[in-house]
């Protein structure tokens, strides 16, 4: 698979990225490879609201694979159809996600750049093809949508007692509210004793989770 680009993502690794794109209003930066860095290219695009990205799963792939697997949102017990699901784990580990298109920034040291909001991807992940969001032909909201018909809804109540969130930027501190009420656990996991953590925007986000309440526990600088 041919690479055109990567993401800057805040979430270094998988655990805490929401499981779709769209549900929190974080911002990311689509940066092309140097032979794709002509703006030319992108010519028109800002005129799009949003954008589809076509991304490889790299760091889910495995040597075979399963033709059934166990979506999270059904609590991972029940097994449907690798097709009938958006799991990482697919014969081709690519991934499909519609995200909102800000800005078409021109950058000195990077050329054409895309600031985009809502991403479900993982910093580093190397981007197949962009293709501009068409809503005659993209969405149709009248349709079936089998075992997830409703969008993610935030599940838990973000507490802040000690005041941590306050290291991030606002917009920052907002998005990973946003992505922390959505419960970033994995749905077999309800540990009211366990610490949970993940790293966002280069800070370590650590919290605990009891009776429907999310506590943020600390936000320190990720060591590099």
């Amino acid at each position: 698979m041919l690479k055109i680009a990567h993401i800057e993502s805040p979430f270094a690794t998988k655990f805490g990225v929401p499981r779709q794109a769209g549900l929190a209003g974080y911002r990311c930066r689509v940066v092309f490879e140097p032979e794709y860095r002509v703006a030319e290219a992108v010519r028109g695009l800002e005129e799009f609201d949003y954008v589809w990205l076509l991304w490889q799963f790299h760091r889910a792939e495995r040597s075979g694979w399963s033709p059934t697997v166990r979506p999270p949102r059904l609590g991972g017990n029940r097994r449907v159809g690798v097709f009938a699901s958006r799991s990482p784990f697919r014969p081709n580990p690519i991934g499909l996600s519609a995200v909102r298109l800000l800005a078409v920034e021109i950058l000195p040291d990077l050329g054409p750049t895309l600031l985009v909001e809502g991403a479900d991807l993982v910093d580093g992940t190397p981007i197949l093809d962009i293709k501009p969001y068409l809503p005659y032909a993209d969405a149709h909201p009248e349709a079936r949508s089998g075992f997830a018909p409703d969008a993610p809804q935030a599940t838990l109540m973000v507490e802040d007692p000690c005041g941590h969130l306050a290291a991030l930027p606002p917009a920052e501190r907002e998005a990973l509210r946003q992505t922390l009420a959505l419960d970033p656990r994995p749905h077999y996991q309800n540990d009211p004793t366990r610490t949970y953590g993940f790293p966002f925007g280069g800070h370590e986000v650590r919290f605990t989770v009891g009776d429907g309440i999310l506590t943020v526990q600390e936000v320190s600088v990720k060591k590099s």
